[in-house]
């Protein structure tokens, strides 16, 4: 869209590298058989894209066996898949009071339906969370941690490595939203003990929407929330064993992992370290010039700290919402105002009563975008002064 600046990366990133539609129409135009139903040569090529997309997915999150990536609609679609597929009747799930819905949801939804019982450990006002805090709520019946990688609203980065060495001492599962951290943090499933990774492919890999997946350490054996056919063992009554098929059942989006392929491999070239060093300049940027404005809070972790590229703040006597249709239709800057999909986190700023007004910043972004919104947040705060 012609003199958009797009600050809502957060919620998907744009644009694409240009590689990523040129992958998806070549997709279109020469691979788009059904990948794993057939011998013939496009069907062939259509599930090689496949194979491909997790191994470049592999390599990015240094996955041992690229068969234990399955591929997803989305984080959330994974998400679910993780933790219904574990979860049984009277476990105890221990969560961050930063989840999104997508792990809130859930979780409420199998405490009446399968009466588990979930804690959820309370982050401080910019969403740091404690590990001795996790630790202390362990129970002998708590069989899975969850923990949001980086806050969609705040940026807060969690101490993933730390919680994942201690789920493997109490021997418990780790699960991890990346939603906000794959392709803009470091991720090493081994090292940092990660035993799931949902993640989506339309936000920092730079893949199209509607892709997205679900890391499954190889101990892990989840109840398979999807049965159909998967293109292997035809004859069988159940759900294959192997992976990935036992978690993808029905076609695939040949397509649009293709692009997420072309996607990744940005990424890579790019690396993530210099991907997330810009970004984290343009944050402050941003908050260095908001900081300046009368009546301004910007929300999260402080000026100078560690965060992923996102910017929330509140303004005196200005509703989130209004600001950010001011920013829209007068400046033609695009941002996110609301709740984000995480009440919790909102609770955890003090922001419940208000929402927020969500700037975050993407690869593409440039240091004219960032100075743009810092001018429009003044102008407008001027005229409600």
């Amino acid at each position: 869209m012609e003199g958009i600046i797009y600050l809502d990366h957060a919620a998907t990133s744009w644009p694409k590298p240009p590689a990523v539609l040129e992958a998806m129409q070549h997709a279109m135009l020469h691979e788009a058989a059904n990948p794993g139903r057939g011998s013939h040569r496009m069907a062939v090529k259509a599930s090689r894209v496949l194979f491909d997309t997790r191994k470049q997915l592999a390599k990015l999150f240094r996955i041992k066996n690229p068969n234990d990536i399955a591929f997803a609609a989305n984080t959330t679609a994974a998400l679910n898949m993780a933790i219904k597929g574990w979860v049984k009747s009277g476990d105890h799930v221990i969560a961050t009071s930063v989840e999104h819905n997508s792990v809130r949801r859930p979780l409420e939804y199998l405490k009446h339906a399968l009466g588990i019982h979930v804690t959820y450990v309370e982050s401080d006002e910019a969403g740091r969370i404690q590990v001795e805090r996790i630790a202390s709520a362990i129970t002998a019946q708590t069989s899975l941690i969850i923990v949001n990688h980086s806050s969609n609203l705040l940026g807060t980065i969690a101490p993933i490595a730390q919680i994942g060495e201690l789920a493997r001492k109490k021997g418990i599962k780790l699960l991890v939203d990346a939603a906000q951290s794959a392709g803009i943090l470091e991720i090493d499933v081994e090292a940092m003990g990660i035993d799931m990774m949902a993640f989506p492919g339309h936000k920092g890999l730079l893949g199209p929407q509607g892709t997205g997946g679900l890391y499954i350490h190889p101990s892990v054996d989840l109840v398979p929330q999807l049965h159909g056919g998967t293109g292997s063992q035809s004859e069988a009554p159940e759900q294959p064993s192997v992976r990935p098929d036992r978690y993808e059942a029905g076609t695939q989006n040949t397509p649009g992992l293709a692009g997420l392929k072309a996607g990744v491999e940005y990424v890579l070239h790019e690396t993530v370290h210099n991907i997330h060093t810009k970004e984290w300049a343009l944050t402050q940027r941003i908050m260095d010039g908001l900081l300046e404005v009368d009546g301004i809070k910007v929300l999260g972790p402080k000026l100078g700290e560690q965060r992923t590229g996102i910017v929330a703040f509140v303004a005196d006597g200005i509703d989130p919402s209004e600001m950010s249709f001011i920013l829209d239709q007068h400046y033609q800057i695009a941002v996110r105002a609301g709740f984000h999909c995480t009440p919790l986190a909102h609770a955890c700023a003090g922001t419940t009563g208000t929402g927020a007004v969500r700037a975050s910043v993407g690869c593409f972004t440039t240091e004219q975008e960032a100075d743009a919104l810092v001018a429009a947040v003044k102008e407008i705060r001027k005229q409600y002064s």
